[in-house]
């Protein structure tokens, strides 16, 4: 079981992507210019999914950095807790 960020950088796409549908729960969508980011909650911390649509293609997986402007498009939408690792 993957319980941290750390660890789950190291880990190869297919291996962050598995373990993103077996142990991750899916939390929203946004569309950020030519991506649709798909946000997920994965034990105690947030992945984001940046799928390419012009290509089909997924171009990263990453945990969420909270300090980024795409924070707003997710709380436009739903309410994240105030302190999100």
């Amino acid at each position: 079981m993957i319980q941290s960020h750390v660890f789950f950088n190291e880990l190869p796409a297919r291996e962050k992507l598995r373990t993103l549908f077996l142990e991750g729960d899916f939390v929203v969508s946004i569309r950020y210019y030519g991506y649709k980011v798909n946000l997920y909650l994965l034990h105690n911390f947030y992945v984001e999914v940046f799928y390419n649509h012009k290509h089909d293609f997924i171009e990263r997986i990453q945990p969420l950095d909270q300090n980024h402007s795409r924070m707003k498009f997710y709380s436009d939408q739903i309410k994240l807790p105030e302190d999100i690792s």
